[in-house]
């Protein structure tokens, strides 16, 4: 099929090799210049403006958005949408609030645009490995899309699916980092222990390597895991400062919302924020109501 990739960060310009490696007739743009030439050395067809994307496509056209959740993905689809026509589709294929993308497809049905979101996971190896991908969004529009979610997916059987109505796919996605966070904190605790336990001198890489097969705490996870500690098994390179994409917030908001007891992805997420502390004012109270009322030592600050 014909479509357009909006946004050639690692994952978009990724997704776009993969489309055209599967014969597909791929139109990009990206805000800077280089990724486009990157793609086109590919095959791909270059444009230079967002109304060039849509003057490069004939109708039906479907344009694939792989850009930052937020103000920039809002002003992207409302400028796109002043240039579309009724029957066009566009996809958000990014980490976009399930709550904006149900608003997003609200205003673009009002024009008779179709809107599909897409919860997409598999990073940097997705070109290799293939796409998951979740999948909201009308019938019509995902029967139109279907051979790209094909392309992309791992195979066209699997990997894949139509999850529901416009917002299901981001939900879906935001309930799987969710869960992402809690598996990777789990490992980074039991990895601690291991490390802690000196008396016993053990090859942490060797054990992640170990748990790769038949055990029942395998996963991709896992395996990258083991990838990270054969490069650095003591991580020397690396601070503890972790990132949280938003996705785990709305995680942990949606169990509120609906009085469903969320405690591991809900420490998982606060363990991030713990990360990004040089030195805790909490901790630092813990320490001193403890001297204050068992009299129990204190370190004093240098």
């Amino acid at each position: 099929m014909e479509l357009a990739m909006i946004g050639l960060g690692r994952m978009g310009g990724n997704m776009a090799t993969r489309l055209l490696r599967g014969g597909h007739r791929v139109v990009v743009y990206n805000r800077t210049p280089e990724p486009v030439r990157a793609a086109e050395a590919e095959g791909a067809i270059g444009a230079t403006s967002l109304e060039d994307v849509v003057a490069r496509l004939a109708p039906p056209r479907a344009i694939w958005l792989m850009l930052p959740a937020g103000q920039v993905t809002e002003d992207v689809i409302t400028l796109l949408a002043a240039h579309l026509s009724p029957g066009d589709l566009l996809v958000d294929g990014g980490n976009s609030n399930y709550k904006d993308s149900q608003r997003r497809a609200v205003f673009l049905a009002d024009k008779g645009i179709y809107f599909v979101d897409s919860g997409t996971s598999g990073g940097i190896w997705g070109l290799a490995e293939g796409y998951s991908l979740m999948v909201g969004g009308r019938p019509e529009a995902i029967a139109h899309l279907r051979p790209a979610l094909e392309t992309l997916a791992p195979a066209a059987d699997r990997g894949w699916a139509h999850v529901g109505p416009p917002g299901a796919g981001h939900f879906v996605k935001m309930i799987h980092n969710g869960i992402e966070y809690g598996m990777m904190q789990a490992y980074a605790e039991g990895f601690e222990i291991l490390r802690a336990k000196t008396e016993f001198g053990l090859d942490l890489h060797q054990i992640a390597e170990l748990w790769r097969y038949g055990s029942v705490v395998r996963s991709w996870l896992l395996d990258l895991t083991a990838a990270a500690l054969a490069e650095d098994p003591e991580l020397s390179d690396l601070r503890g400062w972790v990132a949280d994409s938003g996705e785990g917030r709305w995680t942990v908001f949606e169990a509120i919302d609906h009085d469903v007891p969320a405690p591991v992805i809900t420490l998982a997420l606060q363990m991030r924020f713990v990360s990004r502390q040089d030195e805790s004012y909490a901790a630092k109270l813990l320490a001193a109501m403890r001297n204050q009322f068992g009299g129990h030592a204190v370190k004093r600050a240098e």
